[in-house]
């Protein structure tokens, strides 16, 4: 067989993001429950890290200060997160 017969046989799968508008309420539904509980954390550490540098306590201060940058990570990626996986399913419903 040669391959410009087998072709017309390869294309894409028009039916696999039959429920995407399902999956896209499902997924932006988890990470926005993401984002809020960044967010929640981002508060939490921020109060608790100037509580802390207010009273001397350097410990805390420092554990309070890594939570609010991993939160503000946590947050960055939950938000990039949301952006690929709508990307994603836009790109899947224009094949």
């Amino acid at each position: 067989m040669r391959l410009r017969s087998l072709l017309p046989l390869v294309g894409p799968d028009f039916g696999a993001v039959g429920g995407s508008s399902q999956l896209r309420a499902i997924v932006g539904a988890l990470l926005t429950y993401g984002l809020v509980i960044s967010v929640l954390m981002v508060v939490t550490c921020g109060a608790t890290w100037a509580i802390a540098s207010s009273s001397g306590s350097w410990q805390a201060a420092s554990k309070a200060k890594t939570g609010l940058f991993v939160a503000f990570g946590g947050a960055a990626l939950t938000g990039g997160a949301l952006a690929w996986a709508n990307w994603l399913l836009d790109v899947g419903a224009r094949l």
